[in-house]
């Protein structure tokens, strides 16, 4: 059965929190304004990044930068299970320069990284978040943070030097974020640019990772969170973004953000709008108890296993 609660903590700012186990699911291509840190905890994800496909399974981290270009889908006829914390640029930035020698903007060098114990603290920064306990929650992130840098860390690439094929990609995607709800045709968008429609196609792919109808679809989505997160209501949502209706909205937010919009509504409200979490009378937090199975007990601080010896433990900073 497939399930996903995506929620925030109020006392994790700048951090989007993630628990999902799916089978069929299909992200399309799109894109995150934080980074993506997800542990995977059973099965496999397939993801498509940097015009290749990747895998991850379980014991491994999908690593994907801010603004990247990425899909997903399961990599086994039984899906995956992971938990996933979105930290933002700011915060890792700041971590890294605390407890790392990173210079420029930090990053992560490779999509994929195999390391079973960073697995298991993403997952206790997620039942700490659960559970209240804020302190647990902070320390854990900043150590989670700080060892992924550590093992797969570099600095992001600066932007190239500004082609024409480039200046015309960011006045085509300036007009697409100004007419969101009224977008022209490629060819009229074209020729408002002076060039012809294959040139513009060829080069917003090449600067944005994706074509303008699907960066459309993904602003959309990004802007309907920004107005779910104001307390707007989905159906007045989906008709300020430029969606035809809820339902169109309900399929395009569920392929990219995994979650529909009012699921996703709910779980964001301040902290107290909602039941606590561990009050018997509210709702059934998603995974159930079986997420903290073998796999996210454990006592604090945690212990890397003795069996892993590819990377090192975490050292005090």
């Amino acid at each position: 059965m497939e399930r996903a609660r995506h929620w925030r903590y109020d006392d994790l700012p700048g951090v989007d929190l993630l628990r999902a186990r799916y089978v069929r699911k299909t992200f399309v291509r799109h894109t995150h304004e934080h980074f993506v840190i997800a542990a995977i905890a059973d099965g496999v994800e397939i993801f498509h990044h940097h015009g290749s496909d990747v895998s991850a399974g379980a014991g491994a981290l999908a690593l994907v930068n801010p603004d990247t270009a990425h899909t997903g889908r399961a990599g086994v006829p039984e899906g995956w299970r992971y938990g996933a914390v979105y930290p933002s640029p700011e915060t890792v930035a700041a971590i890294a320069a605390e407890t790392t020698t990173l210079r420029g903007t930090p990053g992560f060098v490779s999509p994929v990284l195999d390391d079973p114990y960073a697995v298991r603290l993403v997952h206790q920064v997620l039942r700490a978040a659960e559970e209240g306990n804020a302190l647990a929650a902070d320390t854990l992130l900043r150590v989670a943070v700080t060892r992924l840098l550590r093992l797969n860390g570099g600095p992001l690439p600066q932007r190239p030097v500004r082609t024409a094929g480039a200046g015309v990609a960011a006045r085509a995607r300036a007009v697409l974020d100004e007419r969101m709800t009224a977008p022209p045709t490629l060819e009229r968008l074209a020729t408002d640019l002076g060039t012809s429609p294959f040139a513009l196609l060829r080069a917003f792919r090449d600067a944005y990772g994706m074509p303008p109808h699907a960066w459309l679809t993904d602003a959309r989505v990004r802007r309907a969170r920004l107005l779910l997160d104001a307390g707007a209501p989905p159906a007045e949502v989906a008709v300020a973004v430029g969606f035809t209706d809820q339902p169109h909205l309900n399929r395009h937010f569920a392929r990219i953000v995994g979650v529909p919009p009012g699921a996703y509504q709910r779980e964001r409200r301040p902290a107290s709008g909602r039941k606590n979490v561990q009050d018997p009378h509210g709702r059934t937090p998603v995974p159930s108890g079986a997420w903290h199975s073998r796999q996210h007990t454990g006592t604090w601080p945690p212990t890397a296993p003795a069996t892993t010896t590819r990377t090192p433990a975490p050292t005090p900073w």
